[in-house]
């Protein structure tokens, strides 16, 4: 899970995973959030994603909220809303520049 340190660019990946987790989520949830909202054209492997979902842990962006056996619900932190909202912020920039360009 590398993110552009310079320019604070998110992965796509990773802005996925940040968003299906602004409600409580759990990893197969995460999974089929990501392949319904992409159409199938993002598919993540349980090994790709639970490894991003230790790194968000680590960086604050998610917390986990309730564990019931194997079962571990994960939510979107104030920090990984900030984050969200700066990649936002980036990429609105991406497009209208690429607007200007093409038109």
């Amino acid at each position: 899970m590398k993110e552009n340190v310079k320019g604070g660019a998110l992965t796509e990946v990773t802005l996925y995973i940040l968003l299906a987790l602004y409600s409580p989520n759990h990893g197969y949830g995460i999974m089929q959030f990501v392949d319904e909202k992409t159409k199938g054209r993002l598919v993540l492997g349980a090994g790709t994603l639970y490894g991003a979902i230790n790194t968000l842990v680590d960086k604050k962006w998610i917390e986990l909220v309730h564990e019931e056996k194997k079962k571990k619900d994960y939510l979107i932190t104030k920090l990984g809303k900030e984050i969200v909202n700066k990649e936002l912020q980036r990429l609105n920039k991406v497009l209208e520049l690429a607007h200007e360009i093409i038109n």
